[in-house]
């Protein structure tokens, strides 16, 4: 089908018009976070014709994410495949002209910039302001425009962060909430909201990248799915203090190593450790005698009592069944090594 057709109603759009269905079939994405938020993004972006998605997850498809995931099926949960993997093969059936590439890992300090070097916008998918605020130092560096969104409930929000010209996230939120929050295990989530504001945050993707970045409203958007009610606040105007934007510290960016992080909602905790490849399938074998093992090309899943440990080839592994992180390092230590 002739390339003009198949997004002739969105180039019949005056927003977009031909010349920005041209930007767009040129301009590159990544994604951060292939979860609820970032397989919606991915497949409004494939189908709206983006030349390029770089999809970055360090997690893989389980039965529970089928209900607000929208790019995943059954046959995904079973194989247990990595989120990045299953969205590219998702979207080369969608649209086959997107060009993708699936990482299956973890934004990092130390990957940061080789998976994100070319792209002209970040959309965030994450769980996490670790991993926002690493997000937000790369963008001010590189001066890369970004869409943050969160969703827990029926409650979800987004922002747009236009560097040199709104705020920046960090300025916005100067250190990350504390004490417990609501997360997606503990207080649900409805589909619906996920998909609000995925869409918010997409919309707004198309906007800049179809050349009308001036036209973005530097306002927080509020969503509550539920009550049926929508609310836009201004962003503060930029701190001129803020470490990240005026500073220019990208104290983020450049932090040497972290400590491992429980994941929002997973009653689980994530092991950073890529300075030691792990042979799958000889590991595989020495945990077979432990435990009950899955395994495939992408990662090996392996439970012992009241824990699952789903381990990577770069040294990565997600333990969950605990949020503690010295337990979780035990775990790994005693089953994986030092």
């Amino acid at each position: 089908m002739p390339t003009d057709d198949r997004y002739s109603r969105q180039i019949l759009f005056a927003g977009i018009a031909a010349e920005g269905q041209r930007l767009i079939r040129q301009a590159s994405v990544a994604i951060v976070g292939c979860g609820a938020l970032g397989a919606f993004q991915a497949g409004a972006l494939a189908r709206a014709g983006i030349g390029k998605l770089v999809l970055i997850d360090r997690d893989y498809v389980e039965w529970s994410n089928l209900q607000r995931q929208w790019l995943y099926d059954e046959e995904d949960a079973r194989e247990s495949l990595p989120k990045a993997v299953a969205a590219a093969r998702h979207i080369a059936r969608i649209n086959s002209e997107v060009t993708v590439s699936a990482q299956v890992a973890d934004l990092a300090p130390d990957n940061a910039v080789d998976l994100l070097e070319g792209v002209d916008l970040v959309l965030d998918g994450t769980d996490n302001f670790e991993t926002r605020y690493l997000i937000n130092d790369w963008c001010v560096d590189a001066a890369i425009p970004w869409v943050y969104g969160g969703a827990v409930g029926a409650y979800g929000l987004s922002m747009p962060i236009l560097p040199g010209h709104t705020a920046c996230f960090e300025c916005v939120y100067p250190e990350p909430p504390t004490g417990a929050q609501p997360t997606c295990e503990t207080a649900g989530v409805l589909n619906s909201i996920t998909a609000i504001v995925a869409a918010w945050q997409t919309a707004a993707a198309l906007k800049i990248l179809s050349g009308h970045a001036a036209e973005v409203a530097a306002k927080i958007t509020v969503f509550d799915a539920w009550a049926g009610s929508t609310r836009q606040v201004a962003m503060p105007p930029r701190d001129a203090n803020c470490p990240a934007c005026a500073q220019r510290s990208c104290r983020h960016l450049n932090g040497e190593g972290r400590p491992p992080i429980s994941l929002c909602g997973r009653n689980a905790v994530q092991i950073h450790d890529r300075k030691r490849p792990l042979d799958l399938a000889a590991l595989a074998s020495t945990l077979a005698r432990l435990g009950t093992v899955h395994a495939n090309e992408f990662a090996l899943r392996f439970e012992t009592g009241e824990y699952q440990m789903t381990v990577f080839p770069d040294g990565r592994a997600i333990i969950k069944g605990t949020t503690d992180p010295g337990l979780a390092r035990s775990l790994y230590s005693r089953y994986i090594g030092n």
